[in-house]
């Protein structure tokens, strides 16, 4: 009897992580808003399914071209930006971080490898710093909800941030901070269930091979899952804000000009939200309701670099000092877009 008691705790644990909370929670928030203000609930369902058919050829294209250049393992790419001199190491980093369609928990294995290989932690920092800010379905889902040029305003910013937080750590390599930088046992899983580096040679024509025909299916069936997850949660939610957060309060809160509304949504960015495709909804509702841009650009930003998924890949390889130097980049970042794009966004 006391061995099936002791394997309760466990079995509770792994129930609990299985669950996917964002197919709870939206049908809850529908719940409540029914039993609470009945009138509401069939504005906030119409609300959303007409918010999700609007990204819905977004999506599909996010989708169809992540599975293709999964299916053609054109994620093996991401191994050439680590080679040659430091400095050259960290603009491709960053470059390959913005722009690649891999989420952060994918590429720890990679990493762990490069670590374990001598690859210099600058150029490791850059590529974590870019690689959750921007990817391919994340930039049209920003194009489409806030706008093309915050979408490529949010892409320089994580090209920037992965260069300035490469060169950094380049300049104080020898610093206690950055010295000996791996966990004793870092881990290299990913729950995105990658096992090993990326090897081997792109093939474009994948369709030839029945294996990368069935990684194509996979990846595009999964990653269409995983975005309509988000963005129900995310447009559910909005319909919420909207109706019921006034917009006074988010105008006198987060909006306004100069540098506290900045400093405020970085603040607010770094622990508010788990996904960066949820978030893209969300502040667009938040603009509408008067958030400064700034605010908005540093809210997006903050939040992306520091989102549990992003968080986990850096402090699952390296100890509390390096993680926290990545918090620190991932902030300052976040301010000094707000404060440009405070600047920019009225010209445009």
């Amino acid at each position: 009897m006391a061995e099936t008691h002791s394997h309760l705790p466990s079995r509770a644990a792994t129930f609990w992580s299985r669950i996917e909370w964002a197919w709870v929670i939206t049908p809850v928030i529908f719940v409540l808003v029914a039993l609470f203000d009945p009138p509401q609930v069939d504005d906030s369902i119409l609300f959303t399914a007409r918010a999700l058919l609007n990204t819905a050829p977004m999506i599909l294209f996010a989708v169809l071209s992540v599975g293709y250049l999964k299916a053609s393992g054109a994620e093996t790419m991401i191994a050439r930006a680590f080679t040659g001199r430091e400095t050259r190491m960290i603009v491709m980093a960053a470059l390959v971080g913005g722009l690649s369609p891999f989420c952060s928990c994918e590429v720890i294995p990679f990493v762990a490898a490069m670590l374990a290989l001598g690859v210099p932690l600058s150029a490791v920092m850059a590529f974590w710093l870019a690689s959750p800010i921007m990817d391919p379905p994340m930039f049209l889902i920003t194009a489409g909800t806030l706008g093309f040029d915050f979408a490529v305003a949010k892409t320089l910013v994580a090209v920037g941030a992965g260069l300035g937080g490469g060169l950094v750590t380049m300049a104080l390599k020898s610093s206690p901070v950055f010295a000996d930088p791996l966990r004793t046992k870092p881990q290299v899983g990913g729950c995105c269930g990658v096992k090993k580096p990326f090897q081997g040679q792109p093939v474009w024509r994948f369709w030839t091979d029945p294996a990368r025909r069935e990684t194509f299916r996979t990846a595009t069936l999964e990653n269409a899952v995983f975005l309509a997850k988000w963005l129900l949660l995310a447009y559910a939610l909005e319909s919420v804000m909207l109706t019921y957060v006034p917009a006074e309060w988010i105008a006198g809160v987060l909006g306004g000009t100069g540098i506290g509304p900045i400093l405020l949504g970085a603040l607010l960015g770094a622990p508010a939200y788990l996904n960066g495709y949820a978030a893209v909804p969300l502040v667009g509702g938040l603009l509408e309701q008067g958030m400064s841009p700034g605010a908005a650009m540093s809210f997006i930003i903050a939040g992306g670099m520091t989102c549990i998924p992003a968080a986990v890949a850096v402090w699952a390889l390296v100890k509390p000092r390096v993680f926290a130097a990545y918090a620190g980049f991932a902030v300052a970042a976040a301010v000094l877009a707000g404060v440009a794009w405070s600047v920019a966004a009225p010209l445009i």
